[in-house]
């Protein structure tokens, strides 16, 4: 069992320690924030709790840290906790700058631990299926992914928060819900070479936009159409159209508290198929990959190439969104 410390006691870090409270694999022990009510909802949760980083780091028996810290944290956080012989696990989006993704990754590299990252969405049932399927042939060639992953669970935040930061978190809706489409994206269809990106704000007051649209070119020739809005109730939506066939998945809440998956999959010459797939624990099914590679076991499905793909398409958005222009990633 990996032993960990909780760092960042807000809505997902309190989100993590929850879903980690039965876990045989990762077991959250110390919790951080400097915010006093928020150390009293680590301790509400079982969890020890301290003001600063660097008390996880100086503790002997925590082997693990798990960042759910504001994104311009996260590079000098890996770095401190990868010196330190800590294995890391980082919200996304890992770096805000391909140049911090790279120095980062050479840290952990360096340090021989694991680093893995917050993209909980590869391990929903459905996504792993259609993934296997378009491997298998089953689609065909891919043709075009479709994506929304929208909410309005920031409509509550005061205006000071840092997720409302124009200067901190520029481009709000992508670090928000979106980064998890770009990295089912590059999962599904490779190397991305292309983005367009348009922001607008259109239904809050937000500093940082609530309405993102991305269009990604790829390698091989395919496209990805991908929506975040944080204006909207919840919709989460995954298509892969495919020269053959074509699969859709609809969720039917957020994968805070997922309630399942409504799934409907259709191959030439054949009538569709709709099923009903059950909720089922992707967040903790990260993070115990996560545990499972750090303690010597099957390696962690997301590579460091992966990370640092996605690390660059995130750059290259904001790029975009801000110029107007298609950006090469």
């Amino acid at each position: 069992m990996i032993r960990a410390a909780v760092v960042g006691l807000g809505w997902w870090g309190q989100t993590i320690a929850s879903n980690l409270a039965t876990s045989d694999i990762v077991k959250p022990v110390l919790g951080i924030d400097p915010l006093e009510p928020m150390r009293a909802k680590g301790a509400a949760l079982g969890l020890e709790t301290s003001a600063r980083f660097e008390d996880a780091l100086a503790r002997p028996d925590i082997e693990a840290v798990i960042l759910c810290t504001p994104q311009d944290h996260h590079a000098g956080q890996i770095e401190a906790a990868a010196r330190s012989g800590r294995h890391v696990f980082c919200e996304k989006p890992l770096c805000t700058t391909a140049v911090d993704a790279e120095r980062a990754i050479a840290a952990v590299k360096t340090a021989k631990v694991q680093l893995g990252i917050g993209h909980e969405r590869r391990f929903e049932p459905a996504v792993i299926e259609m993934r296997q399927r378009l491997a298998d042939g089953e689609f065909g060639n891919a043709l075009v992914l479709e994506g929304n992953f929208s909410q309005d669970k920031f409509l509550n935040l005061p205006p000071d928060n840092w997720r409302l930061s124009n200067k901190v978190n520029p481009v709000g809706p992508l670090s928000a819900t979106g980064i998890h489409l770009v990295d089912l994206s590059i999962a599904i269809l490779g190397k991305p070479t292309h983005v367009w990106a348009r922001l607008a704000t259109l239904g809050s007051r937000f500093a940082n936009g609530d309405t993102l649209s991305v269009t990604i070119g790829f390698e091989s020739g395919t496209t990805a159409t991908l929506n975040a809005v944080l204006a909207t109730p919840f919709m989460g939506r995954l298509a892969l159209l495919g020269s053959k066939g074509w699969m859709e998945i609809r969720d039917r809440t957020h994968p805070e508290n997922p309630t399942g998956w409504d799934v409907t999959r259709v191959v030439r010459d054949q009538p569709p198929e709709t099923a009903y797939y059950q909720p089922h624990p992707a967040v903790r099914d990260n993070l115990e990959a996560f545990g499972r590679a750090a303690l010597g076991g099957p390696s962690y499905p997301v590579s460091h190439g992966e990370m640092l793909t996605n690390v660059r398409t995130f750059e290259a958005i904001q790029c975009s969104a801000k110029s107007g222009s298609i950006e090469p990633v």
